[in-house]
Parts: structure tokens; sequence; C-alpha cells
């Protein structure tokens, strides 16, 4: 085609006509027989000529839609203020929207560690979204983090989930954005992870301590995800201390053989390899009341961000998915938690924050003199019904 001169009606709809001839060899190869015919059957249902009809308007209808959302969402003549500096990482104040389209940031990313707002049915301090209209909200966000993301990099999203207003039913929102990521976006699903808040309230009290109808809601969906089946990561670095059991056979051995589930125990499982390979569950106590950071908030005046996660979060996927001197963004940084830790474990950071006044908060992480440690902390979860009203 020669550029600057429009098609012809007669070219178009040879071109197009070429188009359905390689479509229609291609869905030979990517579908069944079965499916073509049910394929076909809807396509015909709905006005279409053939199913390489409907194919086609599907692909154009999703390559319209994919660039209208960019065009629409992206911020135009937002300012994004240097809030903080350290020789490693930076908080900042303004849309990440920016940031994570700017094309220097390109494949420059080895973690993503962030806690989005949540879709709550009720408006909240911290600007949550809608849960009906969470995807939608999510996109541009989406389309930014795969291009900033290297190719074996990793993108962890704590999100919390949320009940129907008036009913003791569930949201599917942070399942759909989950589907959304992979389905849309290319992203793989490593492994879900499970953020367990002991601590936790007893939560919507009309069904859970009013009605009893409803057990206490107090574990949180952490997706991880990445744009490769193999992203970096290693469970060397994350390792849990050993069991009283475990430490028992490290100490007396073990009789190797096939236990009743079918698995065979070698010799080497009473080889100390330095702790165990953690469960896919993070027990983590959220019940900070008079941490620096408080204080600090509480002393110049500033509102304390109601919805801080603990540094066990960042913590754990920052040992278990990066080395020193990667790269880790939170795009949602509220209180700047993980850059404070990235800082703490030698990585370079960029946390950004849409609200002037929480990104001002996240300067109190790094004002704190006192020694970093991990988070140590051992919990006993309960069998059910062992309560007193219950063995009656």
């Amino acid at each position: 085609m020669i550029k600057g001169k429009k098609l012809g009606t007669g070219v178009k709809n040879l071109l197009i006509s070429k188009i359905k001839k390689i479509v229609s060899k291609a869905t030979l190869n990517l579908f069944s027989m079965k499916e073509m015919r049910d394929i076909t059957s809807f396509a015909l249902g709905r006005g279409y000529l053939n199913a390489q009809e409907y194919l086609l308007d599907l692909h154009f209808q999703a390559k319209k839609n994919a660039t209208k959302i960019s065009k629409f969402d992206l911020p135009k003549g937002s300012k994004t203020k240097i809030v903080h500096k350290t020789k490693l990482g930076r908080i900042l104040n303004g849309n990440s929207l920016k940031w994570l389209h700017d094309k220097k940031n390109a494949s420059s990313v080895s973690l993503v560690m962030t806690s989005p707002p949540y879709g709550l049915l009720n408006q909240k301090s911290y600007g949550n979204e809608s849960a009906r209209e969470y995807c939608d909200w999510f996109r541009p966000f989406a389309e930014g983090l795969s291009k900033v993301l290297k190719h074996n990099g990793s993108l962890v999203i704590d999100i919390g989930g949320t009940w129907i207003k008036g009913a003791p039913i569930r949201s599917l929102y942070h399942f759909d954005l989950l589907q959304m990521l992979c389905k849309e976006y290319g992203f793989y699903l490593c492994q879900e992870h499970y953020w367990w808040n002991p601590g936790k309230l007893p939560s919507p009290a009309s069904w859970v301590t009013i009605k009893r109808s409803r057990v206490k809601d107090s574990v949180n969906c952490i997706w991880w995800l990445s744009k490769s089946p193999n992203p970096k990561a290693n469970n060397r670095n994350v390792l849990s201390p050993y069991s009283d059991t475990m430490l028992a056979v490290l100490k007396n051995g073990y009789h190797q053989g096939i236990r009743p589930s079918g698995h065979f125990i070698s010799s080497k499982f009473t080889k100390d390899n330095g702790g165990s390979i953690p469960p896919n569950l993070i027990a983590a106590a959220n019940t900070d009341s008079s941490s620096f950071y408080i204080e600090y908030c509480r002393k110049h005046n500033l509102k304390i961000h109601p919805a801080r996660f603990p540094s066990a979060l960042p913590d754990y996927f920052i040992r278990f998915l990066t080395t020193k001197n990667d790269l880790v963004i939170d795009p949602f940084g509220g209180s700047s938690m993980t850059g404070y830790v990235a800082e703490k474990l030698h990585r370079k950071w960029v946390s950004i924050e849409l609200d002037e006044g929480f990104s001002k908060t996240g300067v109190a992480r790094f004002l704190d003199k006192s020694e970093y440690k991990p988070m140590k902390s051992r919990y006993e979860i309960f069998s059910p019904s062992q309560g007193s009203i219950s063995r009656k």
C-alpha cells in the first residue's frame, strides 16, 4: 500500500476476502470440529455469514477497545513530585500510570509488590473503587505493569475480598481481576498465596457476631503473577524454622519407605537444609498502633493510612523473587512500606502514591533509626468444633 493513499472499495473487499481465507485455514488448526460447529452455530445465530466473519469482528472490536483504554485513561499534564529520596529509591506523589507508561521505564522492574485499593461497596478515605467497575478501572494499570516488568519479573497483588451489600454472600471481583490479568494481558498465575491476619476483627458484624451465620473473614488473597511461566524465584531465601517434630526427625532419623499416601520417603528427608519450605499461607498480624510511623503521623498532624499491610508481606516476596539491586516498585504506595522494606534489603525501589498526604506519611519509614528485623511470630490454629458450646 502506498503511504498516504486510501484503499478503494474493491481493494478493501479483496483484502478482506484474503484475510477470511487465511483465518479459515488457521481455524482448522486452532479448533476441533466440535468447537468449530459450536462457534459457527453461534455466529449464524447472531447474524454473521460464517465463523470467520464472527472471529474477525471479535478481533477488531477487541483491538478498538484496547486502543480506547490506552488513550482515555493515561493522565495528561499531571505532575509527579519527589517526596523523599535515598540512594536506592524515592517516594513519588502522583499518578502511577504516568510512570508505568513512560517508555524509559520499560522492562526495568523485577518485582511489583502492591496492594491496590480494594473493590469495596462503601467508599473509604484511601480512594477505593466500586467492585462492579473494578476491572475496567484496573485495565490501564495492567497494561502499564506489563510494559515495565522484565520477562522474568513478578507481579504480586494483595487484594481483599468484599461482601455483596445487604446479603451474606461474597463478591467475585478479585477473581474477575485475576482472570482478566491472565486472559487479556497474558500474565501467568505462578501461585496463589493467602495472608492470614490473626488480629483481624470479626466482620461483617451482622452476619458473624449477631446472626452467627458466617465465620470470621481473616484471610486476604495474594496473586503472584508473572510474564513467563518461570520467573526469577528462590524459596531457599524464605525458609521457615523447622517444627519440633522435624527437629526430632533430624536428630533421631526416620525410617525410609513408602508412606500410606503413596509418597516415597528417602534418606534425604533427614538432611538439614537450614529450614523448611514455607507454605503459601503467610501468617502476620496487622495490629500496629504505637510504631514510629504512627507517632510521627500524630506529631505532624498527618492522616494515618488506614489500609497498611505489615512488613512481613513485602519482606517475604522481595526475598523470594528478587536479589540485591533489583528494582521493586509499588504503584499504589500508600505509606511506602514496600519501599521501606526494599531499602532495608538493599533493592532499588520506587513508591508512587496518588494522595499527597499519604505519600508524606511514608517519609516516617525512613526516619525510623531502629534496627530493621523481619517479623518473627508463631501462631496456633485450633481445629474447629472445640469450643465449650460445640462440645455440648
